[in-house]
């Protein structure tokens, strides 16, 4: 799609998770100890588990938080009632919008998700009205530069589905979530680290925005993250490189 990169997008992202860290950790944590309540405190048999601790460790965060927070959900003693919602809505110029919370308290949780976006030119809605234009999915992003027919070698054989390299050089790896902690250890056991690894909601198709439309979804999307029952925020929206 000319006017918009990739790359600068994800660097643009990953600027502005720096920038939130502290927030960033509450929020994993939160994760991992309701991980570790549901499903037992050794991440090499609890999926979710592990996939929390690695985003733990991918955002610096200290081991010993790591483990109290695994202790706390294993042993009881987390006292929150938490369950998990998913609320779909549209933002800018109709940029589809998913927001997957964790609350203890569901009619604050949609209040609060349904007054950024209509402040800020969206609105929330039904179950299923967006869920359809993403791709529930492992994804794997290695900067420009990268051996392309290692990432291709390594991550097809491990049971990676797609593989493309955009314009910019850069390499997206795309696989079933089942497969998402095979492809993972491959990657990772080849020297092949990359800039961003996570199980998404990939948009299928992606709604381009520029100037004071780009600024109003970045806001309407930076205020969605500063929820504390916000856990993740996708959209279809992208921005053009001058408005990132």
């Amino acid at each position: 799609m000319a006017g918009h990169s990739k790359w600068a997008n994800i660097q643009h992202r990953k600027g502005r998770q720096d920038a939130k860290r502290g927030k960033i950790w509450t929020k994993i944590i939160r994760e991992i100890t309701v991980a570790a309540r549901m499903g037992g405190a050794d991440p090499d048999s609890n999926p979710r588990l592990r996939l929390a601790w690695d985003k733990a460790t991918a955002a610096n965060m200290p081991k010993d938080n790591i483990q109290r927070a695994i202790t706390r959900g294993a042993g009881g003693g987390d006292d929150s009632n938490y369950e998990e919602i998913r609320y779909e809505g549209y933002g800018v110029n109709g940029a589809a919008v998913i927001v997957d919370c964790m609350t203890d308290n569901r009619m604050r949780t949609v209040a609060e998700v349904r007054h950024a976006l209509s402040k800020h030119g969206g609105n929330l809605g039904q179950d299923g009205s967006v869920t359809f234009m993403f791709k529930h999915c492992g994804q794997f992003l290695f900067a420009p530069g990268t051996s392309e027919e290692k990432v291709m070698e390594i991550g097809l054989e491990a049971g990676a589905e797609d593989i493309e390299t955009d314009a910019d050089g850069m390499i997206e790896v795309i696989c079933e979530p089942s497969d998402y902690a095979a492809v993972k250890n491959a990657f990772h056991d080849a020297g092949l680290e990359p800039e961003w690894q996570e199980i998404i909601m990939k948009p299928l198709n992606e709604v381009e925005l520029t100037g004071d439309d780009a600024e109003k979804m970045q806001k309407m999307i930076d205020v969605l993250e500063s929820l504390d029952d916000v856990q993740q925020v996708y959209t279809t929206a992208v921005f053009n490189e001058t408005s990132a």
